[in-house]
């Protein structure tokens, strides 16, 4: 059951990171009328909460257990339930009597579901400590000691949350623009050491940490960097790069066969006009694929908003991209460079452009969604 907000008179905590719209799967928030002075503590002894345990953890809730002396479990009518992000761990937990607002949730069966869209973030380290309550006729609380402080991280996007990234791009896609090649910028130095280094290949790496916090594929998918945006006069790469002077180009066709499949990734901003997506391609059945296939929307080739692969009456290979966001493309297998050609570009390397490690704009309406950034 999603529990309402917080009322004028509920209690709550003066820290950061304390649950504040918390849903109890059937559990209730407990509105409490009364100002600081009126709260007391009364004398009762209630069992803390030991070997508190956390499961089925996903990017924007868990479910608590502990056990208690079951002895005084009659007594209990509420728990207190303090939750911090990790590097707040050492920060002085709240104290009932000492602050005029708490929050207080109903006692139920355990374990229960501790959900809030506002205060939960993918990915994401969190101590939790609880406390057992007993609510008196007067309206004051008994309350137990603070359990110990339990550590958990929470999950990364699911392919529900995904999905929902990937509707919101689609809205503003544009329409398709044909390509015919693939291309990756870098420095001079990166290429001689591909051909010095790695046989003449470029090797897959380890994406980095940029676009949304909740990614699965940040600092996980092992890939490598392309795009394939073109300009819209003359359909050609823009000769500006934030990467680097040298630009490797490969026909789209020795990337994107019949035999690749294409996922949703990510869509995010900088702070920017500028809307990125990262679509995946991945050889069928490729390490890239089976890591893919579990985690990410896959999109029909033929048929999405982004990047397709369509065969022409007269046999003809067609590639369109989408014209109104910048597509990042990881291709998760190794690419000989004798594939394509290496070469300097004539523009410039605008550095302001770079999406390394870029962090996500978290109040950009067009590119978020609720469960955190």
């Amino acid at each position: 059951m999603e529990a309402p907000g917080l009322g004028r008179g509920v209690p709550a905590s003066p820290r950061e990171g304390l649950v504040k719209n918390v849903s109890l799967e059937s559990l209730q928030l407990c509105e409490r009328d009364g100002k600081a002075e009126d709260s007391g503590v009364v004398e009762m002894e209630l069992p803390v909460p030991v070997n508190i345990r956390i499961s089925n953890i996903t990017c924007d809730s868990f479910k608590i257990c502990w056990d208690m002396d079951p002895r005084t479990k009659e007594k209990i009518t509420h728990y207190f339930i303090d939750l911090n992000k990790k590097e707040n761990k050492n920060s002085n937990k709240f104290k009932h009597k000492d602050v005029p607002t708490k929050l207080v949730a109903k006692a139920v069966p355990l374990p229960m579901t501790v959900r809030g869209h506002w205060f939960l973030s993918p990915r994401t380290e969190y101590t939790v400590a609880v406390q057992t309550a007993s609510k008196q006729s007067d309206g004051d609380y008994a309350v137990s000691e603070w359990s110990d402080i339990v550590e958990f991280c929470t999950a990364d996007y699911s392919t529900v949350h995904l999905t929902q990234l990937l509707q919101k791009a689609e809205v503003i896609a544009g329409r398709m623009l044909p390509f015919t090649v693939f291309y990756r910028n870098q420095n001079q130095e990166y290429f001689d050491h591909c051909r010095t280094s790695q046989g003449g290949r470029m090797l897959p790496s380890v994406k980095d940490n940029s676009g949304s916090h909740g990614s699965p594929l940040s600092g996980k998918l092992e890939g490598i960097f392309f795009s394939c945006n073109t300009e819209f006069n003359t359909g050609q790469p823009p000769q500006d790069s934030p990467y680097g002077r040298y630009r490797f180009q490969i026909p789209a066709g020795e990337l994107f066969t019949a035999d690749t499949r294409v996922y949703f990734g990510d869509f995010y901003c900088m702070y920017t006009a500028y809307h990125y997506v990262i679509l995946v391609l991945a050889p069928r059945g490729s390490p890239g694929d089976v890591y893919c296939s579990e985690r990410l929307p896959e999109l029909d080739v033929t048929d999405n908003r982004f990047l397709t692969r369509v065969c022409a009456p007269d046999g003809r290979v067609e590639f369109r991209h989408a014209q109104d966001v910048i597509l990042e493309i990881i291709y998760t297998d190794p690419v000989e460079l004798a594939q394509g050609s290496v070469a300097q570009i004539s523009g410039h390397q605008l550095m302001s452009l770079s999406t390394i490690n870029a962090k996500k704009d978290p109040s950009c309406k067009t590119c978020n969604i609720s469960v955190g950034r």
